[in-house]
């Protein structure tokens, strides 16, 4: 405990870190006030939250500003979206490509992009959105309504963008990623009483198991973030004017996890369509309305499965297109280095290909173990809203958002000759040999 004090100080010690901390938690503040900011011509007390599906998941990412109806109500989802089509662009489309190579005037351009992109999204959505209004909570002539809020809710979105790209900037932390935690962390006090609440007479024992067993899936999910293979590389001998500098031995940090949360967000967005395309055979036809029933209930073990199965492929497709053996072997190549008893090129290539597809295995099987942990969570009695906290993308989205924000307390605090803010340095922030290969 004294040492967690001391590292407080330490941190608002440096004038810095303090004031990107302070303008940090500003910029949230404003991000949480303007999710209770109901959209004009809506009257508050007639809304009847829709939490079925894709919504429920929404709004857990929106910090509950979704079922609000708030200026707030799309976030920064569009801009998500939009940086998902951009980003598989870049690897499919070769102006793209061209553009992603062209330095910091390439990504300027992929940036304005992205935004003309995100609000294309967001109007279209907005109007998706409108209609998911029940109609007795509107309050004004409906295409007044819908057209005001079109404007409204893009505007949201921008202001929102540009709110994550000022915590980037002037903050702590990636700021695009640090608003959708927020939304999803401001909903777990809520959560954990409702479920406390929920328990009948003797049910704090369960309810502390309940802790006990979320505590071992966070340090899990941990795990599986920070977990990665190291490849040893060797650098020859280089002769510096009358210097001679002997090779280093450095390493090539190879991720299990390489993927990240993406596959589980490709699979979830991909699990809605069986339901929907078989609500329009519903009622002709028995097997489309099996169909609908089975993979609208996400706890039943054929949906589960399939959601399984899909994560797996995903992130083998994910982890391919986002690391490219070719590439770190040809920068191995040009810089003079190799991996010890590997001939450079194209079996450097192919080395760390393979070990890249043996770890990936156990990667993509745990992942899609924490995605459907929710769905077990619920089987055994927990509540909807608590049960969210257990696995899938919220978590992993957590524990991502607070160890990158560590690690840059962590840099700042070496920087400045402090004590890092763990002894065993187990963040990947602390310096390491590790040959940063891309």
């Amino acid at each position: 405990m004294k040492k967690f004090i001391t590292t407080l100080k330490n941190i608002f010690a440096i004038d810095d870190l303090r004031v990107r901390i302070l303008n940090t938690l500003g910029f949230i503040a404003i991000f949480r006030l303007g999710s209770y900011v109901v959209l004009p011509g809506v009257d508050p007390n007639q809304l009847k939250a829709n939490t079925a599906g894709i919504f429920g998941l929404l709004d857990t990412f929106l910090g509950g500003a979704f079922s609000n109806a708030s200026i707030f109500a799309l976030g920064i989802m569009p801009y998500i979206s939009a940086s998902i089509v951009l980003q598989l662009l870049t690897i499919a489309v070769p102006y793209f490509q061209k553009m992603q190579k062209e330095g910091e005037s390439g990504r300027k351009k992929i940036n304005q992009i992205t935004r003309v992109l995100t609000i294309i999204i967001t109007l279209a959505q907005s109007v998706g959105f409108v209609a998911t209004i029940n109609s007795e909570a509107i309050a004004i002539n409906t295409t007044l309504f819908t057209i005001t809020s079109m404007i409204v809710l893009t505007s949201g979105t921008i202001f929102c963008m540009w709110l994550g790209e000022k915590i980037t900037d002037k903050g702590i932390g990636n700021g695009i990623s640090m608003l959708i935690m927020i939304g999803i962390v401001s909903r777990f006090p809520g959560a954990i009483v409702a479920e406390f609440l929920s328990k009948q007479l003797g049910g704090a024992l369960v309810f502390l198991f309940e802790l006990v067993v979320l505590f071992f899936v966070v340090m899990s999910v941990v795990m599986l973030t920070q977990a990665i293979r190291r490849i040893p590389v060797q650098y020859a001998k280089q002769v510096g004017g009358s210097s001679l500098y002997s090779g280093q031995r450095q390493f090539i940090p190879l991720k299990v996890n390489a993927a990240g949360v993406m596959p589980i967000i490709f699979a979830q967005s991909l699990m809605f369509l069986p339901s929907m395309i078989a609500s329009i055979w519903a009622e002709s036809s028995e097997t489309a309305s099996y169909i609908g029933a089975t993979f609208s209930d996400f706890t039943s073990w054929q949906y589960n499965l399939v959601f399984g199965l899909m994560i797996l492929i995903f992130t083998y497709f994910y982890t391919a297109i986002s690391v490219n053996p070719n590439q770190i072997a040809d920068d191995l190549k040009r810089s003079g280095g190799f991996v010890p008893g590997v001939k450079p090129g194209r079996a450097t290539s192919e080395y760390i290909d393979n070990i890249l597809t043996r770890i990936t295995l156990p990667g993509a099987i745990y992942l899609a173990l924490v995605a459907i942990f929710p769905s077990l969570a619920m089987l055994l009695g927990v509540t909807r809203e608590f049960s969210q906290f257990f696995g899938g993308t919220s978590l992993i989205i957590m524990v991502g958002v607070v160890l990158d924000t560590l690690q840059q307390i962590e840099s700042y605090l070496l920087m400045r000759h402090y004590d890092g803010m763990m002894k065993t340095g187990k963040l990947r922030g602390r310096t390491e040999n590790i040959a940063m290969v891309s």
